[in-house]
């Protein structure tokens, strides 16, 4: 994981070095890994500084962590699928431009006498923070860092922008937790140049019309196919084989099988109890591409008759530390272990290529497509606050008014503005701490074809569907975790696909299963963790009643386990944020909370 600061005076002649100390004296606080394993090198000139640290070591693909000329520092959170695209992003003219026009996941942040400029691709699923006081501009990549040197080591919170991270669980604005600090918008720009910033944009690219024949429709699947490709070519230099995480879902076995048709060595593993449908389905997976697999499964008691999570408020303070308030704790984030150079991938945000937020959009009327997008902003609406609500019509008016026009394109694009662009953004800094993992479905290159293809057609799958047929065509007939190819749904089975299930039946992988099957946890609390949810929320409603109404809360509780968990976690972690747990120190000597495991 790499951090970085610039630092511009509005006045060259005003010195910097305060704010620089600051920079340096919080680092513990903003980099969630032991400082002992974090390395650091820096910039200066003119009342202008670019400040970076970073805990990889041993990569087998590295980038300096600043590449300094004679007159400017440029440093690049991320990865570039050519390294040597760093010196287009020295030399430009536009560091938004040049990065624009490149292939990788990053941003990129640049720094020269008298000014500084910072750049996002089109995920933004590497940000770019900034925050402004009368005397200097800042920006970097952790938002905390930015906000504790613009106020001198202190923290605001900005409780209105919470009102999202309640309803979703992330953030669907460009707000972040923190008073006077914003995220940089996808494929945007930051200038400070003679005191002034000036911020610019370009917008996602608008879908082409869908192909109408066979020929155009392997023409562009081959475009994108293309892009995946050249997004894991950096892959075939790695010192040992990628390690995927695997499912039975549709995203992860695209990777799996990209990997396979561009020749690079990987292996597979699938975290679940053994009987899961991911598990049963990445087995299979594995098994007809030859390739090693692994299960991990969950901690669980002695007696296997239950899992073992860690006590929520440890669980929360991790989830706050890694992601800055801007991921919930009913996510799932990736601990903490030392960096790795081992590379590895994951299915993550594949639903690019399904349409974004429309592959779960089971009613295309335009109606429910509107009352979908509306509902985005301001779900649970009776819980919130009159104030609360009224923030959250604001928000969502320029995406209601494009869902007028096309609220195909608005589904599609919401998804990579916040779902990525926020929700992802921060809950990779976990893989970011422990590697630096490739992610194709990322890659900005794969991300501008994929959003240039008519969003009724990705969202058929026939796209995802013809691309794994092109990279590893023994998948073919392995079924899918959860529901069918949309496109096929419908579509009485051919002669052809007949013949072949009858040759190899499909596994059973929905039928019941003794020890909890597709059972979650998390969506499944049982009452234990649900009495600690509820306990630790309704002691601190008092610093919600600014967002939430309180008469509201209650009921939400009422019953042995809460029916909405997702909700009980998020209003768990902004409950957290808001009462000082973090920054700071973690809690200690909480016990971890064992959960049966449903039998049938």
């Amino acid at each position: 994981m790499r951090v970085f600061l610039a630092l511009i005076s509005k006045d060259p002649r005003s010195p910097i070095s305060a704010a620089v100390s600051v920079a340096r004296s919080v680092i513990g606080d903003v980099f969630p890994a032991p400082l002992d394993t974090v390395t650091s090198d820096e910039w200066e000139s003119q009342g202008t500084a670019l400040l970076a640290w970073s805990n990889e070591e041993s990569v087998w693909t590295r980038l300096p962590l600043l590449a300094k000329g004679p007159d400017h520092a440029v440093g690049v959170s991320g990865h570039l699928a050519q390294e040597k695209d760093v010196s287009g992003l020295a030399g430009a003219s536009s560091l938004g431009r040049a990065a624009a026009s490149l292939a990788g996941c990053f941003s990129a942040f640049r720094a020269a006498p008298g000014e500084i400029q910072a750049a996002t691709v089109s995920t933004r699923a590497c940000p770019v923070f900034y925050a402004e006081t009368p005397e200097l501009h800042v920006v970097g990549n952790r938002a905390l860092h930015v906000h504790l040197v613009a106020t001198g080591g202190t923290v605001a919170w900005d409780e209105l922008a919470l009102q999202s991270m309640i309803r979703q669980g992330y953030f669907l604005s460009d707000e972040t937790p923190f008073r006077g600090v914003e995220a940089l918008g996808p494929s945007s720009s930051l200038l400070v140049r003679d005191g002034n910033r000036t911020i610019s944009g370009t917008p996602l690219p608008q879908a082409r019309p869908a192909p109408t024949s066979p020929r155009t429709k392997r023409a562009a699947i081959a475009h994108l196919g293309d892009a995946l490709v050249a997004a894991v070519a950096p892959l075939r230099s790695a010192p040992e084989p990628v390690n995927l995480a695997l499912t039975g879902g549709r995203d992860s076995r695209l990777m799996a099988a990209l990997l396979h048709a561009a020749r690079i060595p990987f292996r597979a593993t699938t975290n679940g109890l053994d009987d899961h449908p991911d598990v049963v389905l990445a087995r299979r997976i594995a098994g007809k591409l030859g390739i090693q697999h692994t299960v991990i499964a969950p901690a669980q008691t002695a007696a296997k008759d239950a899992i073992v999570i860690p006590h929520p408020s440890e669980r929360t303070y991790q989830v706050l530390r890694t992601c800055e308030g801007m991921t919930s704790a009913y996510e799932s984030i990736v601990e903490y272990l030392p960096y790795s150079a081992k590379p590895t991938m994951s299915g993550q945000s594949g639903e690019i290529l399904r349409g974004g937020f429309l592959y779960s959009q089971n009613n295309t009327s335009q109606k429910a497509m509107l009352r979908r997008v509306n509902d985005f902003f301001l779900k649970n609406e009776g819980l919130f606050t009159d104030e609360a609500n009224e923030h959250a019509r604001t928000l969502a008016g320029p995406w209601v008014a494009r869902a007028q026009e096309n609220p195909w394109e608005v589904l599609d694009h919401l998804y990579v503005t916040y779902r990525v662009g926020r929700w992802h953004a921060g809950a990779r800094v976990g893989s970011l701490l422990r590697g630096n993992p490739i992610q194709p479905f990322l890659d900005n290159r794969v991300v501008s074809e994929a959003l240039a293809l008519d969003q009724k057609w990705r969202y058929s799958e026939e796209v995802v569907h013809d691309l794994i047929h092109r990279f590893a065509p023994a998948l073919r007939d392995i079924p899918l975790e959860g529901s069918p190819w949309r496109f096929a749904a419908d579509r009485p089975p051919s002669f052809w696909s007949r013949l072949r299930a009858g040759r190899e039946a499909a596994p059973a992988v929905t039928a019941k299963k003794k020890g909890g099957g597709g059972w979650n946890w998390r969506t499944s609390p049982g009452p234990v963790l649900s009495a600690l949810l509820s306990e630790y929320v309704m002691a601190r409603a008092d610093v919600l009643a600014g967002i939430i109404r309180p008469d509201e809360l209650k009921p939400l509780f009422d019953g042995p386990v809460i029916t909405q968990p997702a909700l009980a976690w998020n209003l768990y972690t902004v409950a957290s944020l808001l009462t000082g747990a973090y920054p700071g120190e973690p809690p200690a000597g909480l016990d971890p909370v064992q959960i049966t495991i449903p039998r049938s």
